[in-house]
């Protein structure tokens, strides 16, 4: 039977709340750069609706042994950081049983990682239309230093960008610019990208690294890290670590409304050959997206794991998702099934669980996520084909009270 759970009432849509609020594992668990950038306040669906496990469509044919160890990286970091067990928290302290509960390393298998999260979470549906992109870390050519052929800085973040929450804001403050910067006189708005590109920082020495190509440095906007492969050999990655809080326009989106194309035809790939064919009108559509991201240098991610996500842990490509964190809370399974071949068998419709890692300036609402696809060009090939409507399924802690009933039959 399925149940509806308006938000505000129900026992499992509270704990929703709660969760992304960041009381759960947000908060602990964020690296410096991303967490003072980053907004924890949730924006709730109207409902979700119960279901079950045997009803998820692929479900049964999942690798839930992958998506159980992507889920461990939550457990693993904050039992790190607090030398005892998982600093999770909620309500009945559930989520910190559940990181207990968990198989040990010599028991896990498929059907124990299977059996964990059926015994662990009740599935609720977002009925909300739900929609999936995918991103990638993309690996481009870089310098420390400016010369004649890397011209194109990625910014570090200026001193005094916060993060402004609906609940602080200033007097006369847009309700649609979610950070500014704190100086002496007060908040004040930073500049957007149109200033920027004209030099409104240039005095502050924010140059964290050059690019040679421009659209390279504005897809790493979008993507939100890369790696950069540097002029004397070595490797560089970066983060996002902050935004001027501007809202995010997709130009992809502006060039369709000007009959230059289909959606079909401006995947990454077709975006990026129409700015390749129309040079001098690139930067007069760059300006149009306002928002502009600033990024900090990733030194805690060995070379073989992913870039570090906004939940301060390395990405696991076709298991981590970018969500609008005020929506669903870092570190919850999300079941996605959506209207692509699975890359890793093709032929094969998408349907995995995935775990909420990571946000984006495009994500927003609690049926719209961001597929981390992995590192390089065939990712980037990957990537920029997504594009699809989706089905979300997110998977709540059970209450300590399912806990007593089921052991009491």
């Amino acid at each position: 039977m399925t149940r509806t759970w308006r938000l505000k009432r129900a026992g499992p849509a509270r704990l929703l709340a709660f969760i992304a609020r960041g009381a759960v594992i947000a908060a602990p668990l964020f690296l410096s750069g991303a967490t003072n950038a980053m907004q924890q306040g949730p924006t709730e669906p109207d409902d979700l609706q119960e279901t079950a496990f045997a009803d998820l469509s692929g479900w049964d044919q999942d690798d839930h042994l992958a998506a159980l160890q992507s889920f461990l990286r939550f457990c693993e970091k904050a039992r790190n950081e607090t030398g005892t067990r998982p600093a999770l928290k909620s309500p009945d302290d559930r989520l910190a049983s559940i990181c207990q509960s968990a198989p040990r390393e010599a028991e896990r298998t498929q059907s124990s990682a299977k059996a964990f999260f059926e015994s662990s979470f009740t599935p609720y549906r977002i009925p909300a239309r739900g929609f999936v992109t995918g991103y990638f870390e993309p690996e481009v050519d870089a310098s420390r230093t400016r010369t004649g052929r890397f011209q194109t800085p990625l910014l570090s973040k200026p001193v005094g960008l916060e993060h402004v929450p609906p609940d602080t804001r200033p007097d006369g403050w847009p309700a649609d610019l979610s950070h500014g910067r704190r100086t002496p006189d007060g908040l004040r708005e930073l500049p957007d990208r149109p200033a920027i590109m004209d030099g409104a920082l240039n005095a502050e020495g924010l140059e964290l690294v050059w690019l040679a190509d421009p659209i390279d440095a504005y897809f790493i906007h979008v993507q939100g890290s890369a790696r950069l492969r540097l002029a004397d050999g070595s490797v560089m990655r970066v983060g996002y670590a902050g935004k001027s809080g501007h809202p995010y326009t997709g130009i992809g989106r502006l060039l369709v409304e000007r009959g230059e194309g289909t959606p079909e035809d401006f995947t990454m790939a077709g975006i990026r050959g129409w700015l390749a064919v129309h040079p001098k009108r690139r930067d007069a559509l760059f300006r149009e997206n306002r928002s502009y991201i600033f990024f900090r240098e990733i030194t805690d991610a060995a070379p073989d794991e992913g870039p570090v996500g906004a939940a301060g842990l390395s990405l696991v490509a076709g298991r981590s998702l970018a969500v609008d964190e005020r929506a669903i809370g870092y570190g919850l399974p999300v079941f996605v099934t959506a209207g692509f071949d699975d890359p890793a068998d093709p032929g094969k419709p998408f349907r995995r669980l995935l775990i909420a890692d990571d946000t984006g300036s495009a994500i927003r609402g609690p049926a719209r996520g961001d597929i981390f696809v992995g590192s390089g060009d065939a990712a980037g090939a990957i990537a920029g084909a997504i594009r699809h409507r989706a089905d979300f399924t997110v998977l709540l802690p059970k209450p300590a009270d399912d806990d007593a009933t089921a052991g009491a039959n």
